[in-house]
């Protein structure tokens, strides 16, 4: 049942309406003050600290409820609300406030021969479409981006945290009103499944980009019927390689973190890549802390030789091609940093990958010749956020290269218009 207030309902199971109802607010949004935008983003983060009682009662109804019962440990995770996690919310909030508005932006400007006055400025994309999994934060998340850059939004979360998403929503809808702004600037839709998907796909008349945050099924289903723009923020098949001249010690450190430090997220590691001329030393003691971190390791012939006292089951073919989410990782010595490369193109999904390394020139190769998103040196792969970034938050992780790539933010939520002014002049 919605938890929207008499007045406020949004959650409709028609999401060709939801998204009609997205669009009537845009035009308001669009011409929006940032000034207005910032004051519902305050409404917003001080209503979150107001309404955390009501937000885990919701959690805890989606945690309990049958469809929640077959997810795994790290998507319950994800999917879990804490008032640790609300706060971090409210705080993402309040750092979108404090970033420069891009609307209006001048990214170029001239006059030209004719005497015509150019210039092109950044604006809103219209009506942004989220669909999502899991995660109740991107709500938040999504919502405060698209505020702030003048769009409006349609947000489509999971069927199992449909009462988390919807409180959720209720705090941001009441924000956008008390600062004076649509309500249906934010619209919750649920209901339909993967159907209603296909639907909102198709419509191009309406919704200027779609943005789904899933796994590769997600991703098959919009590619094969989606008309209107597609930024694909999906599987995250990430990759630390142990180069030859790689400090074992910080490399089983950024191995551990990687992984463990939160599995259920795109950005955790899936693969380890262990340089044949140090897997005897790195791989002992770097499985056998995987191991006692409750990671289950799965390897190539190599890795099994070398694990020591820890156990490693097989690694098949498919393996290699597989977003766990989960306390599980694949394990592979490649001969070199040229095999590693290759190995994370064929295999990986294009966004995150790191190798550890004391050799100055390897992290050059290696940078240059991965082709993900995002590539670290030194570091884990789990920085691959907007809030870390400094964006405050983001709408999802690009794996793609046009318009968008790596964390979407608030700049990537406009496009551009050219504003040419002129005296009288025409064409000849």
């Amino acid at each position: 049942m919605s938890r929207y207030p008499s007045g406020m309902e949004a959650a409709t199971k028609d999401i060709v309406t939801d998204a009609e109802t997205a669009k009537s607010a845009a035009r308001v949004m669009a011409a929006a003050s940032t000034e207005v935008k910032d004051n519902a983003l305050e409404a917003i983060a001080r209503g979150l600290g107001e309404s955390v009682e009501a937000i885990i009662d919701a959690n805890r109804a989606d945690l309990a409820d049958e469809r929640a019962q077959s997810l795994s440990s790290a998507l319950t995770d994800r999917l879990t609300i804490t008032p640790e996690r609300v706060e971090a919310m409210a705080a993402g909030v309040r750092e979108v406030v404090s970033l420069p508005d891009p609307v209006g932006e001048v990214l170029e400007a001239g006059t030209l021969e004719n005497g015509l006055r150019l210039n092109k400025i950044r604006v809103p994309l219209g009506v942004v479409a989220v669909v999502y999994e899991a995660r109740p934060n991107v709500t938040i998340d999504c919502a405060a981006l698209t505020i702030k850059s003048g769009n409006s939004i349609l947000l489509k979360g999971s069927s199992y945290a449909e009462r988390t998403n919807s409180a959720l929503a209720e705090v941001v809808r009441t924000g956008l009103l008390e600062a004076g702004l649509p309500a249906d600037a934010v619209v919750m839709s649920v209901g339909g499944g993967r159907e209603s998907i296909a639907d909102l796909a198709t419509q191009d008349a309406v919704v200027d980009l779609l943005i789904p945050r899933g796994g590769e099924g997600l991703k098959k289903t919009l590619e094969e019927v989606a008309t209107v723009p597609v930024i694909f923020a999906a599987a995250g098949i990430c990759h630390v390689y142990v180069h030859s001249d790689a400090n074992l010690e910080m490399a089983r450190a950024i191995a551990y973190n990687a992984k463990i430090q939160r599995p259920g997220v795109c950005n955790a590691a899936e693969t380890l890549l262990v340089d044949a001329s140090v897997a005897a030393a790195f791989l002992p003691p770097a499985l056998a802390e995987l191991s006692s971190g409750g990671v289950e390791l799965i390897g190539d012939e190599a890795t099994r030789e070398n694990a020591g006292d820890t156990r490693v089951g097989v690694a098949t073919p498919e393996d290699w091609d597989t977003e766990y989410l989960d306390l599980k990782l694949s394990v592979r010595v490649v001969g070199d940093i040229e095999e590693a490369i290759e190995h994370i193109n064929r295999h990986g999904s294009g966004h995150s990958d790191a190798i550890v390394t004391d050799n100055s020139q390897a992290a050059g190769i290696f940078v240059q010749g991965v082709d993900s998103a995002a590539v670290y040196v030194n570091a884990s792969t789990r920085f691959t956020d907007g809030f870390e970034y400094g964006m405050g938050a983001e709408i999802g992780v690009s794996t793609q290269k046009l318009h968008a790539r790596g964390p979407v933010g608030l700049r990537e939520l406009t496009t551009t218009k050219y504003v040419v002014e002129g005296e009288g002049q025409v064409r000849g």
